[in-house]
């Protein structure tokens, strides 16, 4: 029995993208071709614009229609299992681990320079209207969309919901639902999301 050993490696890429920028020369011959046919087949299937440099994991689902594209910017990683709908806007060096769902509804998300998102967050840009006068799946969408600032961790499992602006620095800790704005520097936790403690105290 033949050992596929370069499939295994880009099994373990698909999950662990970071490893990518990391690579030995020997193996940058096979996955820098790889990156670019899997990047450059997906540019001609939706409207996505790709920066340089970066990882998309071939199981990572992405889908931007006409008017709902997708940018991405410089050295940003993708990772597999995840499920990405425009219309999303990407900063540098921005990380998506494994199983995360963002959809940007009408009005967006941005996510901005060097913000780490753990795996399987939820972030969602748009709600259902909840009258109990009619069912809930025939009601109106609305859309006010979602920021994200720069360098940003986001935890595991945690949940952003429609409207909230993320401020820059901050940490929203594992599992936690933000419903409301957050400032920049907060450190928060919980469902809803509460401030337990602020960035500038861990230095």
């Amino acid at each position: 029995m033949q050992v596929d050993y370069q499939a295994q490696h880009k099994q373990r890429l698909a999950y662990m993208p970071w490893l990518y920028y990391s690579l030995k020369p020997k193996h940058k011959l096979w996955a820098l071709p790889w990156q670019a046919q899997i990047q450059s087949q997906l540019c001609a299937l939706e409207t996505v614009t790709i920066g340089e440099n970066c990882f998309i994991a071939p199981q990572a689902h992405l889908f931007a229609e006409p008017g709902r594209n997708i940018i991405i910017g410089s050295q940003c990683m993708i990772a597999a299992d995840s499920f990405i709908h425009g219309p999303i806007t990407l900063g540098d060096e921005v990380a998506i681990n494994h199983g995360c769902s963002l959809d940007g509804g009408r009005a967006g998300i941005t996510i901005g320079n060097k913000t780490r998102i753990a795996n399987n967050v939820t972030i969602y840009a748009f709600n259902h209207g909840m009258s109990p006068q009619q069912s809930i799946y025939k009601q109106k969408v609305n859309s006010k969309g979602i920021e994200i600032g720069e360098d940003v961790w986001i935890g595991a499992q945690a949940g952003i919901v429609d409207g909230v602006k993320i401020g820059s620095f901050s940490i929203i800790g594992m599992g936690a639902v933000v419903t409301k704005d957050v400032t920049p520097y907060a450190i928060m936790a919980g469902n809803p999301a509460k401030q337990i403690g602020d960035r500038r105290d861990k230095s």
